[in-house]
């Protein structure tokens, strides 16, 4: 197979629709929070079946919004995983409360069992991740914090057009379901705004609270702020923030949302492209996925049987750019980041789990704007890297002898 030029680990995909409505928009006159703005709202609102959405200029930023109208303050426990992004855990400091990390299965999901676990009478939430794109247990999330009276709020960075036992993520049941929802729109993300996010519920009044404390925390924002006294009149109901997202951002966003489908369309079949090629390499294990949901395949996250391999990540990784392929690591645990360690060194945030898997972990490259030759070529490589890598025995560490042949 010939050698490619490089094929970076992530690019969006931009075609002349957004360029044309960013265009229009520029035209329009109105550039911050406006007319598309609010469209944005209403089809992607549509889209996942959510009573409300609201749009953010991060995702990070609809975590905090969510967290801070939930009256989540210091002294309450809110419990997360520590396979993620920082954000996710420094939303939890923003507004004073203690995070609270749960191990993961091997899914690299948070689990059930080890939240169930994590509980106090201090612990007021849960934040699930869904990792890579593939759904949490959504439903033993639901029923633990129906029974500790606890909120959910999905970090659904990696997740937009992902599905849970046939609803999209976003939507829940009428009996099971979360209180808010965000979603990134962050340059490698399924759907990209370049900067931005979408903050979905089911509970109007919470949409309103969070409407009022993401801009400002005025009552009506610039777009809708006409009262009988004039344009000029407006109301400062609470200490709030700058997270609104701009026309501009969400012009970019209204193409995006109508091309997701086909998106994921691409990324499942790219997925399925990686797992034939992986079946039979037992130096590695294929990105999991899950029957009873829609995998939004975000990340191709590949397991590296390290008990198997001569190499580490680090020197898989620096063989793949060899090769003019990029690649990453999804996530550093947080226990591992120096600032969190006041947190990360308490008995009750051990995660041994996810501990072991983080060596483990290549994320692929995996978008629409590859082809399949593409794919096929990173395929190959990885095959290639770790075959000739391979022991020549597999060396039990519990045991101390050798394990046997590898095929």
């Amino acid at each position: 197979m010939t050698e490619p030029a490089f094929i970076p680990f992530s690019r969006p995909s931009i075609g002349e629709e957004e360029i044309n409505e960013v265009v229009a928009t520029l035209r329009s006159g109105w550039l911050t929070s406006g007319p598309r703005t609010a469209q944005f709202e209403h089809d992607f609102r549509a889209y996942v079946g959510a009573e409300a959405a609201l749009a953010v200029n991060s995702c990070t930023a609809g975590l905090h919004l969510a967290l801070a109208a939930l009256n989540i303050r210091p002294g309450d426990e809110v419990i997360t995983t520590p396979l993620t992004f920082c954000a996710t855990v420094n939303v939890i400091l923003h507004v004073g409360a203690t995070p609270v990390l749960a191990d993961v299965g091997a899914d690299g999901n948070i689990d059930p069992g080890s939240c169930a676990a994590r509980v106090t009478d201090r612990t007021r939430a849960l934040i699930p991740v869904h990792l890579g794109g593939l759904p949490c247990e959504m439903d033993a999330l639901w029923s633990l914090a129906r029974r500790h009276r606890l909120s959910v709020i999905e970090d659904a960075a990696h997740a937009a057009g992902a599905h849970y036992r046939g609803r999209p993520i976003g939507a829940g049941s009428a009996t099971a379901r979360s209180d808010a929802v965000a979603f990134s729109f962050y340059a490698t993300k399924n759907l990209t705004t370049g900067e931005g996010g979408m903050i979905t519920t089911h509970d109007t009044s919470l949409a309103d609270r969070m409407r009022v404390f993401c801009l400002h925390g005025i009552s009506k924002d610039a777009w809708n702020r006409y009262t009988d006294q004039g344009d000029w009149y407006y109301q400062v109901l609470g200490a709030g923030f700058k997270y609104n997202l701009s026309d501009i951002q969400a012009a970019i966003g209204l193409q995006q949302l109508r091309k997701l489908e086909r998106f994921i369309e691409i990324r499942a079949r790219y997925a399925q492209l990686y797992h034939r090629a992986f079946a039979d390499v037992a130096e590695v294990e294929c990105a999991p996925d899950r029957a009873s949901c829609r995998h939004a395949w975000h990340l191709y996250m590949l397991r590296l049987n390290l008990e198997r391999l001569e190499i580490d990540r680090a020197e898989f990784i620096r063989a793949l750019r060899r090769k003019h392929i990029g690649a990453s690591v999804h996530f550093i645990p947080v226990s591992l980041h120096p600032f969190f360690a006041r947190y990360a060194g308490r008995p009750e945030n051990h995660c041994p789990g996810a501990l072991a898997l983080y060596p483990r972990l290549v994320s692929l490259p995996l978008y629409p704007a590859m082809t399949e030759d593409q794919v096929e070529y990173v395929a190959a490589s990885v095959k290639e890297i770790v075959r000739g890598a391979r022991k020549t025995k597999a060396v039990s560490i519990a045991a101390g002898r050798p394990a046997g042949g590898l095929p």
